[in-house]
């Protein structure tokens, strides 16, 4: 048996629905000293309002843990994680791993948790992309349905469940259908239908119970089935049935999954709803002959039923449906059990059975013996060799091959490094060693024709395209002067609200008036921060003065962001744009420094942030 692993298992049911394999197979592993996380299913198809029931299960469940996970028992932990019930959607897909991923990681690294076993029952999508974010020592796929044919929208599911066939390592089958299409993607396919939990189905166990208390009132004979009462029963083939034969009475121990109104108006039907696993050996106890009632649909000709091997440990008759699977077990284990095809037929078969009445001895050690070769316990035991048996020739291939393995390494690192000093180069060259940059830049630029208008507005530098204060104003001011002088405005208004060892719009009318500008043309606009209040202040001006028309100066690559922010707030004025002609800042354009591709990464995330805030 497998010990000492840790192992991550990708449900395809919760941990609370039927007991089936899934929960066997996890729960033997945690008590052979190996330790658990059992991941609760993420869904096929989308979630419709009938599922809402189990929805508020989830959530309950994850309320009871830590991030939604809780420890079921020593060394299982079972995650019930919330997910967005869209699993074919490329967008929720990456959410829903990223969450699920961090989740698990967290938990991992708590747990000292590393290289774990991924034991897959779900192929889905969300699965792989969760897979792909972690680190595992063996990726075993266990194939126990055709998911593709379940629903309509499980169809989708095939491309991620070849894909999933290929990268496994190890693939487990239930069914000989199942068996032949993973072997077209995989070597290493390997047949396990589920089996049987032999302690908790022993006929001395079940004894024991007693007649359970619903069944108290009801008369011999009792056809009974166990398992979730759910779309691919045969409704009719019961009704039928039952109404042939209503001196028996037909109990269905399980949950119900799919709409029942007809079957529950039978006198002689009755349905229980679940029941602990533990208490399932009580009922079928009582039952005459046990029932595999399924329609023959293209999903159930790959299915294995985990309860045939519960009916055969208590010794039962079985009556089922010709399902594949069914054929092939009754080939293999001398016609233990009846099968037939139509509903007269099933309905003969049973009044057969129930004439010739279950004591046969002979018969009843026969049904037992057959479940008995399909005890989980073997079954887990043959899983874990081959298990084992992949790990150690893995381990064997490592040692064998280890001077391969890291000149192999030490190649991938070296073209690795090679490829990433290309790219670093390439990179450099084509920023600073081409019009490249200055190609990215160019739509920040904004001109217009300059036309007389009523004031000329200077904006300030603040921290200017230097990042650092008192740099950027002044080749601003003397731009605003010269279009002054060259009688382009009347008014100039310096805008600015930075403040160093003095107020700069006060430093940038003192230079203005030193250079002979006439005080009573100067306006000044102190509370601006940043370039959208610029505008909104200027255009408080502007209403102010009754101006229409206005020209604005600023740096040449500020000019983009300016011009974006005026076309909403100054949409009913005529504004012209002034950058800065020769700016001292960014010198010749064939050159290009670090403080040029800082000036122009922050106004590029400006208009970013700017479109965020609704200012544009």
């Amino acid at each position: 048996m497998l010990k000492n692993q840790n192992i991550i298992c990708f449900s395809s049911i919760d941990w609370d629905f039927i007991w089936q394999g899934h929960q066997e197979i996890m729960s033997t592993l945690a008590q052979s000293h190996n330790r658990v996380l059992f991941i609760e299913n993420t869904g096929v198809r989308r979630v419709v309002l009938s599922d809402l029931p189990r929805l508020l299960k989830r959530i309950a469940n994850w309320r009871k843990g830590v991030g939604g996970i809780r420890r079921e028992q020593k060394n299982l932990y079972v995650y019930s994680p919330i997910v967005l019930p869209f699993p074919y959607s490329r967008f929720t897909r990456w959410i829903n791993s990223v969450v699920i991923s961090r989740n698990i990681k967290r938990w991992m690294r708590t747990m000292d948790f590393d290289e774990p076993i991924a034991w897959v029952f779900l192929p889905t999508g969300t699965v792989l992309s969760v897979l792909r974010k972690m680190p595992i020592k063996l990726l075993l796929y266990y194939c126990i349905d055709d998911f593709s044919k379940s629903s309509k929208f499980a169809r989708r599911i095939v491309r991620t469940e070849k894909e999933l066939l290929k990268k496994a390592d190890i693939v487990f089958v239930t069914s000989e259908q199942l068996y032949q299409k993973s072997k077209k993607y995989n070597k290493n396919v390997f047949s396990f239908p589920f089996g049987v939990n032999l302690e908790n189905f022993k006929p001395s166990v079940s004894e024991s119970m007693g007649r359970p208390e619903e069944l108290v009132n009801l008369k011999d004979p009792i056809i009974g089935y166990i398992g979730g009462i759910h779309r691919w029963i045969d409704q009719e083939l019961i009704k039928e049935t039952a109404r042939r034969h209503p001196d028996s009475n037909f109990v269905f121990v399980g949950p119900i999954q799919t709409d029942i109104k007809e079957l529950s108006q039978e006198r002689n039907i009755f349905f229980l709803g679940q029941k602990p696993r533990e208490k399932l050996p009580q009922y079928v106890h009582y039952f005459s002959v046990c029932l595999i009632p399924y329609q023959i649909t293209p999903y159930t000709e790959n299915v294995y039923p985990t309860k045939l091997n519960e009916y055969l440990a208590l010794g039962k008759p079985v009556l089922s449906t010709p399902l594949p699977e069914i054929i092939s077990f009754n080939q293999a284990n001398g016609n233990v059990i009846k099968i037939a095809k139509t509903a007269e037929e099933f309905s003969r078969q049973l009044g057969r059975i129930i004439h010739d009445g279950a004591d046969n001895m002979d018969e009843i050690r026969q049904r037992i013996e057959t479940a008995v070769k399909n005890g989980w316990s073997n079954k887990i035991e043959k899983m874990s060799d081959y298990i084992e048996k992949y790990l150690n020739q893995k381990l064997e291939q490592q040692e064998a091959h280890w001077r391969e393995n890291l000149f192999s390494l030490r190649h991938k690192t070296r073209k690795k490094f090679i490829r990433t000093a290309m790219a670093v180069l390439g990179s450099y060259f084509l920023v600073f060693h081409t019009p490249f940059f200055w190609w990215l830049a160019e739509p920040l630029r904004r001109s217009d024709p300059i036309v007389h208008a009523d004031v000329i507005i200077v904006l300030g530098g603040g921290v200017g395209e230097s990042g650092l204060a008192g740099e950027g104003y002044q080749e601003r001011v003397q731009r605003g002067m010269e279009l002054y002088f060259q009688g382009y405005g009347d008014k100039i208004l310096f805008s600015s609200g930075y403040r160093y060892s003095f107020q700069e719009v006060e430093v940038m009318k003192a230079l203005a008036v030193e250079l002979g500008i006439p005080r009573g043309k100067i306006l000044l606009e102190k509370r601006p921060i940043n370039t959208y209040d610029h505008i909104v202040y200027a255009k408080e001006t502007l209403q102010k003065n009754g101006y229409d028309s206005a020209i604005i100066v600023s740096s040449p690559y500020h000019m983009g962001r300016v011009n974006a922010v005026s076309q909403k707030i100054l949409s009913g004025y005529k504004v012209s744009l002034a950058p800065v002609e020769n700016s001292i800042f960014f010198g010749k354009r064939s050159s290009v420094k670090l403080r040029h591709i800082r000036a122009i990464l922050h106004e590029y995330l400006a208009l970013l942030y700017y479109a965020y805030k609704g200012y544009l």
